[in-house]
């Protein structure tokens, strides 16, 4: 190994194009989601990664900070999911490691499925104050997908510590992309 090794994680190229067409605030839960999924469903159209897209708004707005998509596969790092990607894109934007401490009224995190084990734990580190999910856990690993140990009442656990979440947000639709995904014969971890 020659050099300082470097991690990095790009957005697909598609992304930018998609941005830009994307509404850029969000009046309810709903609107939000509904371009999660988007999101998931042309990262796995466009073959760049799973089925799993993520949003992070500023909550008192609805105004996107930021986007990710799952790019685990692709970017040789299974930290990449949707939900990391989208955190640390905002943070880096932003400046900051804790987003409650430079977006006034907090973030909320759109997030076309239930966190896993690895998302579930960064969640609280990142300062997002609400968390808004589509298909559920069970959804995810109906598919194939290991989600790790997460605990039984993670919700509560959440709340706890200051965080609200709501789930089942156009689950339909999200675990379709799932399905969909399985079925093209996408990768499965």
């Amino acid at each position: 190994m020659t050099g300082q090794p470097e991690i990095r994680i790009q957005l697909p190229p598609w992304m930018q194009a998609f941005l830009e067409a994307a509404p850029r605030t969000f009046g309810d839960d709903t609107q939000a989601m509904d371009m999660a999924i988007a999101l998931a469903r042309e990262n796995t159209r466009q073959g760049t990664g799973g089925p799993f897209g993520a949003l992070v708004l500023e909550s008192a707005s609805g105004r996107l900070l930021a986007a990710g998509v799952n790019l685990v596969v692709t970017a040789n790092c299974s930290l990449a999911h949707a939900e990391m990607v989208a955190l640390a894109s905002a943070q880096q934007q932003l400046g900051h490691f804790d987003l409650a401490q430079v977006v006034p009224g907090g973030c909320t995190l759109v997030s076309s499925a239930e966190p896993c084990a690895m998302c579930m734990g960064a969640l609280p580190w990142s300062g997002a104050s609400r968390l808004v999910c589509g298909a559920r856990d069970q959804d995810v690993r109906s598919v194939g997908f290991d989600e790790g140990d997460k605990p039984a009442d993670w919700v509560d656990a959440y709340r706890r510590r200051g965080i609200t979440v709501t789930r089942d947000c156009l689950r339909g639709p999200a675990l379709e992309v799932l399905r969909d995904y399985a079925a093209s014969g996408g990768i499965i971890y």
